[in-house]
């Protein structure tokens, strides 16, 4: 084989996997600038039916198409070169593997003769992701090797995977076509029919697993006292449909913050508060069933209170078969979406709720939080407070993680509708987050609003070079206290090790970030001029940065008088 059919079969063999991802689904493809996966770039750059997104640094790239498939609910492909660049992909692989989030890496890579001998940019690629991936691992370009063996190798991986795919592609050089190009008809003659249609070569049938209980097992578990958990569901799945079955069964629905349902009328809002007072604990055990539905759940508080229950009936309803259980609870786990949970045979009439004195203490709980942290003096709770009272319900909301999704936890406000709620909750890293609001918000195009503490975004500053490439109203709301004030909830067992080695002070501001990124910035010093910053940014079609500048010690006093007063009205 010649140069130039080297050259023009890698392009080929790109344009075959680039076009059927296409037809299986992805929409979307992220590219970081290198040279061994230039047939991919190429290939990806002249689809017409592929929307590009480009970024220098491999690891908030990966971030971003996290964010976007999330968003989408769409599988997102990213191109990286070959060497460090594919090793930087690995945090945002970790947390979409754990999360089922649809990835699919392309991976330049350098031929097999190339391996282990000194070649420059060249490592072990394949299997470099452990079981946090599906492996696909491509050989070198060659005419031997007909092109529907490679559809169907595409087809069956991305139809028997819930999580990232990792497909690793080898290119001999020369890896720059000719303008003339190579006729490949008569390699193509075993496709033709494919290459005048739309569709997938392959296709698996739909292979989404399903576990149901029986009728008898529904009709027993429904009779009796329970309580619903809902923990992470995306907002694709409709989670709304739960306050029908906690109304059919008279069951209390407690919402975790990524549930979607956290702010929704008639659910248990403020589950952890709840478990501070005793009263509230003791008539929650009157419980004997449990139905947890969705994946991880927030609270530490609930899953103590749920490893100290002697249930007799115990359900988890997951959206993918999953190990979710950290206490190894002894419990029946049924596969299915909401919509099959809602079709078995539950009671038809509603149930009056067997315990209303936990609503009314849950009302009373938001009316506290209402008269501590609804206006007075700008302060992390009731900057959250705020947010959560004044975001468009038209928006997407994303809350960083450590003390900002806590706070969102403890202190958004109920109200009838509210905006879709995103997280990485899987392995809960501090990394990549601006880079993951940045794809929500390309996803969908709608205005996005991100929560982040100071660490979180010094963590991912790169990302700002995508940010300020938005388009629509993308809002950084940057939580600056000084460190990880986290850690002073924490049992450090001294304030000078707290200091030292958890909470790493900084001293830094985010006004030069923003001026070096050219992002409008705003540092409001009450609550007052925060609306007003909130307003004007989610007007503005563009990332803003707006920074709250807020004492290092004031987030964890307020939040420990805050269990306190909640612990003393159980005593009134």
């Amino acid at each position: 084989m010649n140069t130039t059919t080297i050259a023009d079969l890698n392009l080929l063999w790109s344009k075959l996997l680039l076009e059927e991802l296409h037809r299986l689904g992805v929409q979307h493809v992220c590219l970081a600038p290198g040279s061994r996966s230039t047939p991919l770039t190429l290939a990806a750059a002249e689809h017409p039916g592929l929307t590009r997104h480009t970024h220098f640094d491999e690891r908030g790239l990966a971030f971003m198409a996290m964010g976007l498939a999330k968003s989408s609910a769409t599988p997102v492909a990213v191109i990286t070169t070959s060497g460090t660049a594919l090793a930087n992909l690995y945090p945002a692989i970790v947390e979409a593997s754990l999360t089922k989030v649809p990835l699919i890496l392309l991976t330049g890579d350098r031929p097999p003769e190339l391996i282990d001998c000194g070649a420059n940019q060249a490592i072990i690629q394949p299997g470099i992701f452990a079981d946090y991936c599906t492996r696909v691992d491509l050989p070198t370009p060659d005419l031997a090797i007909g092109p529907q063996a490679l559809l169907s190798q595409i087809d069956h991986a991305v139809g028997t995977s819930d999580g990232p795919i990792h497909v690793n592609c080898m290119f001999r050089e020369p890896l720059y076509p000719q303008a003339e190009r190579t006729n490949f008809s008569d390699y193509l003659t075993p496709v033709r029919h494919w290459l005048q249609s739309d569709a997938p070569w392959s296709p698996l049938a739909n292979l989404s697993q399903q576990a149901l209980p029986t009728p008898q097992q529904c009709r027993d578990f429904a009779n009796g006292k329970g309580v619903i958990v809902a923990g992470t569901l995306a907002p694709e799945m409709d989670p709304h449909l739960l306050l029908s079955l906690s109304e059919a069964l008279g069951w209390p629905l407690l919402a975790d913050c990524q549930s979607q349902l956290r702010q929704a009328p008639g659910v248990i809002h403020h589950i952890d508060q709840l478990l501070h007072r005793p009263d509230c604990r003791q008539q929650l055990a009157e419980a004997d069933h449990l139905l947890v539905v969705g994946a991880r759940t927030l609270s530490k508080r609930l899953l103590s209170f749920i490893d100290s229950q002697p249930w007799q009936r115990h359900w988890h309803w997951l959206s993918h078969p999953q190990r979710l259980d950290p206490n190894h609870k002894p419990k029946q786990v049924f596969v299915g979406s909401l919509e099959l949970l809602l079709k078995q045979p539950w009671p038809q009439a509603p149930h009056p709720l067997w315990c209303p004195e936990l609503q009314q203490t849950n009302a009373q709980i938001d009316q506290l939080i209402a008269r501590q942290h609804q206006g007075g003096p700008l302060t992390e709770l009731s900057a959250m407070r705020h947010l959560s009272l004044v975001m468009p319900e038209q928006g997407q909301l994303f809350i960083g993680n450590s003390l900002p999704i806590r706070l969102f936890d403890t202190l958004a406000a109920p109200r009838a509708q509210s905006a879709p709620l995103f997280t990485n909750r899987g392995a809960s890293g501090i990394d990549g987050l601006l880079a993951t609001a940045v794809g929500v918000g390309r996803g969908t195009g709608k205005p996005t609003v991100l929560a982040i503490g100071d660490l979180s975004l010094l963590h991912d500053l790169n990302s700002l070079a995508i940010a300020r490439d938005c388009t629509t109203p993308m809002v950084i709301i940057a939580i600056n206290n000084d460190g990880g004030s986290i850690f002073n909830l924490l049992p450090v067992p001294s304030d000078a090790l707290r200091q030292d080695y958890y909470r790493l002070g900084h001293g830094l501001q985010f006004a030069g970030a923003a001026s070096q990124f050219g992002l409008p910035y705003s540092n409001p010093d009450n609550l007052e001029h925060f609306d007003k910053a909130l307003r004007l940014a989610l007007q503005h079609p563009g990332a803003s940065l707006i920074e709250l500048t807020l004492p290092p010690e004031q987030s964890a006093q307020l939040l420990i008088e805050l269990a306190t007063q909640v612990q003393d009205a159980a005593a009134h």
